[in-house]
């Protein structure tokens, strides 16, 4: 909290009064974004080049600015985003244009949108942003959940599963020896690296299906985006799925991101995460699982009170994906593959954690 209380003072004092002199008076969501770049410092992850040859290629800073202005004003497309810097002399200057004529075409902020996605930007600066505010704190409660991300491109089917010979019922005869049950993907998990565990999810966009509370189902076509929440609806990290995966497949990765990042007490997921396998791992990294059991099991035993109530905090992931998708972008994509999708979204929780470090000082 100091750090971000310095911050913040240094925003208000000193950021705002010198803005005051250069621009027009700000409005809250043009001195939300000058917070949002203050505290994110995303110049400081974009790559200098050198041209030898050629035309040389437009400010990639004033691009990235723009790009995460875009989940801060609500902007749903790029074409929106250029038109509302071509009428906004404020943002167009934060950015880095003087005058509307050196805003690059729609064309050139693609380019550079692909360049910052296969550079992964946004997730490195997510990363420093958390460890430079984040890693001294405590977090009470870690709320893991998943939520779907529909897409506008064509889903990749599935390759047909190995025709494996049916499994004998009953016990095995005297002297007979069956071969061993090869391991989930939850179980393999346990003695990989976090790069390996990642590597070993599915990433191309096919169709996803939930369960709805009321009955019936959910089906969409696209990815699923799994994020582990702190306390104050902070996302300590992503890992963006194929919509097929289950959530149980990306628990443990999820943790050994989490623990690499910050200190946390509780994690809390619900049924879908109910596997042995999860808890002995999260408990091994000194955070105590609070997992809702799974009612496949035909006597499921009830959480204590002081159980429950902690259980209870898990709501801080249902509105985190619900900020995310109304008011950060996240539920306007609009560009296809994994690699731009991660960058979509990657802004959005960029643009929404800055957000919500400041709100811990409101």
């Amino acid at each position: 909290m100091f750090k971000i209380s310095q911050a913040w003072s240094h925003i208000q004092t000193t950021l705002f009064r010198f803005l005051e002199t250069e621009v027009s008076p700000l409005n809250a969501t043009e001195k939300r974004f000058v917070a949002t770049l203050d505290l994110i410092e995303i110049d400081r992850f974009i790559p200098m080049t050198c041209w030898t040859r050629g035309r040389p290629s437009k400010d990639r800073t004033a691009l990235a600015r723009a790009f995460v202005a875009k989940p801060i004003f609500n902007l749903t497309t790029t074409r929106q985003l250029i038109a509302y810097l071509h009428s906004n002399s404020n943002l167009r200057r934060l950015c880095g244009w003087e005058r509307p004529d050196q805003i690059p075409s729609e064309p050139t902020f693609s380019r550079a949108f692909a360049e910052f996605a296969q550079i992964e930007l946004p997730l490195k600066a997510h990363l420093a942003v958390i460890e430079r505010y984040q890693s001294e704190r405590l977090v009470g409660h870690l709320s893991i959940d998943a939520t779907d991300i529909p897409a506008r491109e064509k889903p990749v089917a599935k390759p047909p599963k190995p025709v494996r010979a049916k499994a004998k019922r009953g016990r095995p005869r005297k002297g007979e020896v069956r071969p061993p049950k090869e391991p989930t993907v939850v179980e393999r998990q346990r003695g990989m690296a976090l790069e390996e565990m990642l590597a070993g999810l599915g990433r191309e966009c096919n169709f996803g299906v939930k369960k709805k509370r009321g009955g019936g189902a959910y089906h969409w076509i696209g990815y699923k985006l799994h994020v582990p929440w702190a306390d104050g609806e902070i996302p300590i990290g992503m890992v963006l799925t194929s919509a097929s995966t289950h959530d149980s497949q990306v628990a443990i990765p999820l943790g050994t991101m989490s623990a690499g990042r910050v200190r946390s007490c509780y994690a809390l997921m619900d049924s879908a995460y109910d596997s042995p396998a999860i808890g002995e791992h999260w408990r091994s990294l000194q955070i105590v699982p609070i997992i809702d059991y799974h009612h496949r099991r035909r006597e499921v035993p009830e959480m204590d009170p002081a159980t429950q109530r902690r259980y209870d905090e898990r709501t801080t992931a249902e509105r985190g994906f619900s900020l995310l998708k109304e008011k950060f972008g996240g539920r306007d994509v609009r560009v296809k593959g994994h690699m731009k999708v991660l960058a979509h979204l990657g802004f959005c929780l960029l643009a929404l954690t800055a957000d919500r470090l400041v709100n811990l000082l409101l």
